[in-house]
């Protein structure tokens, strides 16, 4: 580029026409950055104590440089004020407090100073061209854009998008998949952030929306919003599901999402290097979901858990190790799928399972409400499980099985709250051995075993309490799926897919119940604020009777 300073005027506009055409930044910003390299150019030839202004014309070229002075009657910086008898030479009619211009003469810069002034331009050139790359990309996450490979880094992967670059990283990309410099790649566009260097636009080919876009590219009612993607699930680079329902009846959505022959759904599969995609119905009914999630395997029972959002899914021993997948891979894609924790289980595993629960709660019954054990496994055929439901269902329910009658409901009823009581009192004894304080015995929604919980976790105080943040204090612990059974390879352990859980994530509380609970617990914060206001503080008692009763206490 050659020096704004030194150009003549024609150069000066075909400069700044030519930058902002090659930058795609308004010519503006480029006739801004001229002025400022000009400013200081100016202040380092007459002194940069001096506030000098300069104009480029961006229609003419002309340039006008000048220094700015103020009128003061006594003068103590030379640089920036004059007198007013001065003043009247430069502009006549000036006034005490005035802003007046001093005309300066064009410079003939150094090329130390032209050198100087044109690194000026370069920065404020590449500043508005960051920003302009920002505002650019900055909505446009979501979206699938093409660019070519520039370089590997680090195993991270640039791209050129043409007018910025964007990094696809290491976990983002697809496994084994080779990145070739110069090669035309596809992604999506998972983030972008402003940063100092310019704007940072993270790619992804990874993560599971760029395979929902490349089937709305692909799949033209997709596009239309005729079939909709509800889930997807990947296991980048081998195996993926989709869950797809149709708005149009006369539309079958897994059949135009595969396409004739299967031409749409190989094109994806094309472009995720191979990855095997399972296309399947979604489903408002959560167990015709799952029985869909987990094909080609065949499903015999499907039992949901809501208030834990777990799924027990029981399977023929033979389909066991089809429903579990390779690795786990198939249980694992169907639980991303259906956002639920997925128990896979033989028939005989199940029916162990059912047996063992059984003698458990008639163990629990026979003990708690001192029955015997036809009785205790009456109960638990009827469906009860815990003695709260025995203690608070509707009488009329427990004195309708075949064999009750009133007087034994009642009587069953009352020994359970007996029970419960039993457990509270000890639980509360558990709570105080912990140092749990008792006004966390007050808050809404805790009872005492959530309280000994919380004192084994060391939250024994308000100000614990107070400090918890919702989640974590009642954010569930979501867990891997597992699979069991001797076909199944070696038993994978449950892995944690959340570092950590709430404090109480057991106790299947709410999100609404878990900001009572915190918000009550930092009650006594704003007490304490507004204490010294409204609640006068004695050094000690105003009487000697008052002194004496509190001597006596």
């Amino acid at each position: 580029m050659a020096s704004p300073i030194s150009a003549n005027k024609a150069e000066l506009l075909a400069i700044a026409n030519s930058v902002a055409s090659e930058k795609m930044i308004d010519k503006a910003i480029v006739i801004e950055a001229m002025e400022e390299a000009i400013q200081k150019a100016a202040r380092a030839r007459y002194g940069a104590e001096n506030d000098i202004r300069a104009k480029l014309d961006p229609l003419t070229g002309d340039l006008r440089l000048w220094r700015v002075v103020e009128v003061v009657e006594e003068v103590e910086d030379y640089f920036k004020q004059v007198d007013l008898k001065q003043a009247e030479k430069l502009q006549p009619g000036a006034a005490l407090g005035d802003y007046i211009v001093d005309p300066l003469p064009p410079i003939d810069l150094g090329r130390i100073d032209a050198q100087s002034a044109k690194q000026v331009i370069f920065q404020k050139v590449r500043d508005a061209e960051r920003e302009r790359q920002y505002e650019e990309f900055k909505d446009r996450a979501g979206e699938i854009i093409t660019g070519v490979i520039k370089s590997v880094e680090f195993g991270h992967v640039i791209v050129n998008l043409g007018r910025a670059e964007g990094v696809i990283r290491r976990d983002q990309q697809i496994p084994r998949e080779a990145a070739r410099v110069g090669e035309r790649v596809r992604a999506l566009i998972l983030k972008v952030e402003r940063n100092n260097r310019g704007p940072q636009i993270f790619l992804s080919r990874a993560h599971p929306e760029f395979m929902k876009k490349l089937f709305a590219q692909e799949v033209p009612e997709i596009y239309d919003g005729i079939i909709e993607i509800k889930a997807a699930a990947r296991d980048p680079g081998s195996r993926a599901k989709i869950g797809v329902i149709s708005r149009d009846s006369s539309i079958d959505p897994v059949g135009a999402c595969v396409g004739m022959k299967g031409s749409r759904v190989q094109a994806v599969v094309q472009e995720l290097q191979g990855e095997k995609i399972d296309i399947i119905p979604w489903s408002e009914d959560t167990a015709t979901f799952v029985v869909n999630a987990l094909q080609p395997a065949t499903v015999s029972r499907v039992v949901l858990d809501e208030d834990e959002n777990r799924i027990e899914v029981v399977v023929p021993d033979d389909q066991l190790s089809l429903a579990i997948g390779r690795r786990g891979q198939n249980v694992r894609l169907a639980s991303q799928l259906t956002e639920s924790q997925i128990d896979i289980m033989t028939e005989d595993e199940a029916s162990e399972k059912r047996q063992r629960e059984f003698a458990e709660r008639s163990k629990t019954f026979e003990e708690e409400l001192d029955v015997d054990e036809t009785l205790s496994q009456l109960l638990v055929a009827e469906g009860f499980a815990e003695l709260n439901e025995v203690a608070y269902v509707e009488l009329e329910e427990l004195a309708s099985i075949e064999g009750f009658d009133e007087e034994l409901a009642e009587e069953l009823q009352h020994r359970a709250r007996e029970a419960l009581d039993r457990q509270e009192q000890a639980y509360r004894k558990e709570r105080r051995d912990l140092g749990v304080e008792d006004a966390l015995a007050e808050l809404p929604h805790l009872t005492e075993q959530m309280l000994v919980v919380l004192g084994k976790a060391g939250v024994k105080t308000l100000d614990d309490l107070a400090d918890l943040a919702t989640d974590e204090l009642i954010a569930r612990k979501r867990e891997a799926p597992r699979r069991r059974g001797p076909e199944a390879g070696p038993p994978l352990r449950r892995a944690r897919t959340e570092d950590k859980g709430g404090v109480l994530g057991e106790f299947a509380l709410s999100e609404e119940q878990g900001n009572e609970i915190i918000m009550a617990a930092r009650a006594h914060w704003f007490d304490d604020e507004e204490a010294p206001a409204s609640e006068p503080v004695s050094d000690g008692p105003a009487t000697e009777e008052a002194a004496d009763a509190e001597s006596s206490q």
